[in-house]
């Protein structure tokens, strides 16, 4: 029979083995501490350990997380030893890259109830902050338009001579990626305080998201950035909300925020527009075809659209008497430049967006109007709404990269320029002086809007 002291070594090993799991490259595991307390990691060059707390706030007492390298058999923990660092965590998450030439250990000490994720990757962390926001179209009184991160680019190859060939009016989309990333949108009123809480995945995932998916579909936005794209409606009329994007199960990009409008706002949303990939906000038109939510290129009226791609189209053909191929009017620019920005410009100008007075940001460019406007008199004559005027810079910028002959020409700040665009946001109202505008930006991440640039 083994000695009494040598029989509680044994049971205190055994104990100590029970409470620990085994890691592995490429999964989670989702845990309540402290049964296990340590988990086991293999023996790899190089790994990234990241954990996530799942429930309370960030002000919150959370767990600590100690990581060593050292061997398989160590207790890293708050009182130190070989090799010993501690997971620093950061609104819920933390991580932790390095070599495990002889294998390691994670420990978990003070977790409570809280439960928390565990990942291990060869490559970036599984759970991580994206740096990229989302991003918000526009919104109706019960609906908005919201774009996730770009997951896939489309380059966009200048013709060159001596085929110099520019796209057609009417852009084709290609196919989308065959491979697009998984994106889950949660958004939630502001007043539930989503912003206080841990700022993981796992806590995301646990909440009820406000309004209903009509519709999530992939858009080339921009001509050049894959995007997922979703129209939420059942929304609350002029309504805080906070919204977020989980991206592959265990990222997180966001928080955004943005308000609806008021009740008595009547404009419809309009976006998928392949002419103008940009455009995503609502126009001055009565409500879309029975069935369907909002207006894309399948519903928008013919008598818009024609007048619209006639004008590129002109344009272009304008463009091309000059030698683009062959010779160069900027170092800087190209006649592909000059169709892009002029393409901007014109459906910035040729579709107004429609804003909201009592929702609008302080000094936003609001024009009191009726349709038919004067820059498209295709619009159905007869809707009053209010006009958010498009930013001189979509202007500018088409100056700018277009040849002088064409005879671009912007309206001036200091003179009438504010009768028919938002001036003095993102630039200066001084002519020639940039940088210094109100505001620095057209738009924001919390759902302020002060001009149209045509996005």
């Amino acid at each position: 029979m083994l000695p009494a002291t040598l029989l509680l070594l044994l049971n205190a090993a055994l104990s100590v083995a029970q409470t620990r799991q085994s890691l592995s490259t490429g999964y989670v595991v989702s845990e309540q501490a402290p049964n296990p307390t340590f988990f086991t990691i293999p023996t790899a060059s190089q790994l990234a350990i990241s954990v996530a707390l799942c429930s309370g706030t960030t002000d919150t007492p959370v767990p600590r997380f100690f990581v060593t390298n050292s061997s398989s058999d160590a207790s890293p923990g708050s009182s130190g030893g070989d090799n010993v660092f501690e997971i620093l965590l950061n609104q819920g998450h933390g991580n932790w890259s390095g070599a495990f030439p002889a294998g390691g250990v994670l420990g978990v000490e003070d977790a409570g109830q809280m439960p928390f994720e565990i990942g291990v990757s060869d490559g970036v962390p599984i759970h991580e902050v994206v740096l990229t926001p989302p991003l918000l179209g526009d919104t109706t009184a019960t609906q908005a338009l919201l774009f996730s991160p770009s997951f896939a680019w489309q380059t966009q190859q200048d013709p060159s001579y001596p085929n110099y060939t520019l796209p057609t009016a009417n852009l084709s989309v290609p196919d989308a990626p065959s491979n697009p990333t998984n994106f889950t949108l949660v958004i939630s009123p502001t007043s539930n305080a989503l912003a206080s809480m841990q700022q993981t995945a796992c806590m995301l995932r646990a909440q009820k998201s406000s309004g209903t998916i009509a519709n999530q579909s992939m858009w080339l936005r921009d001509a050049s950035e894959w995007r997922t794209e979703y129209l939420v409606t059942g929304l609350a009329a002029k309504t805080n909300y906070t919204a977020y994007v989980i991206q592959s199960t265990y990222k997180v990009s966001g928080p955004i925020y943005f308000t609806t409008k008021s009740s008595t706002f009547s404009c419809p949303l309009v976006s998928r527009l392949p002419y103008c990939p940009s455009i995503s906000y609502a126009m001055p038109l009565p409500p879309p075809p029975a069935s369907q939510a909002m207006y894309d290129s399948t519903n928008l009226p013919e008598s818009i659209v024609t007048p619209l791609l006639s004008s590129l189209t002109n344009f272009t053909t304008t463009l091309t008497t000059f030698a683009c191929g062959r010779d160069f009017y900027s170092p800087l620019v190209s006649c592909a430049d000059c169709q892009r920005a002029y393409r901007t410009w014109l459906c910035a100008i040729s579709l107004p967006r429609c804003g909201d007075a009592d929702s609008a940001p302080a000094n936003a460019a609001l024009l009191p109007s009726q349709a038919p406007d004067a820059r498209n008199p295709a619009f159905p004559a007869g809707n009053t709404y209010t006009q958010l005027l498009p930013c001189l810079e979509t202007c500018t910028a088409t100056d700018r990269a277009c040849p002088n002959f064409l005879g671009f020409r912007c309206p001036i700040p200091q003179f009438n320029a504010a009768q028919s665009y938002g001036v003095g946001y993102i630039d200066s109202g001084e002519e020639g002086v940039q940088g210094h505008g109100s505001t620095g930006a057209w738009g924001d991440n919390f759902g302020n809007v002060w001009c149209n640039s045509g996005q």
